[in-house]
């Protein structure tokens, strides 16, 4: 089965830096796009930063210039810099991309398990 699997969260003051990690593995087909999206409590999911395969990157305006995105095969990254406390949330690894998943091949939006980020003050 296709999985995402992401990396690279955890605790970091205010004005620190992290670099997360995903990668897609299983029988994949192709990526049209790849991605990172975030989750705060009682907040909907938002997106962060996409990057699709002709190269074209989008990033939300609260992350602009200090976020990111960068993709090499199957692996997105997400480096951070300049990390706010309302950059605390789960991140979430995106793909969409055609993969074998209940039985056939399938082009859907697969999702990774998510991966906290905590900034303090």
């Amino acid at each position: 089965q296709v999985q995402l699997v992401e990396s690279g969260g955890g605790l970091v003051q205010a004005g620190g830096s992290l670099r997360l990690s995903c990668t897609a593995s299983g029988r994949i087909l192709g990526i049209n796009a790849m991605g990172w999206y975030r989750q705060s409590p009682g907040k909907q999911r938002e997106l962060v930063a996409t990057i699709k395969s002709g190269g074209s990157i989008n990033y939300s305006d609260s992350v602009k210039g200090r976020f990111t995105i960068s993709r090499d095969n199957a692996k997105v990254y997400l480096q951070m810099n300049g990390l706010k406390p309302e950059d605390t949330a789960v991140y979430y690894c995106n793909a969409d991309m055609t993969g074998y998943s209940g039985g056939a091949y399938r082009r859907l939006d697969y999702w990774g398990q998510g991966t906290q980020v905590t900034v303090s003050s």
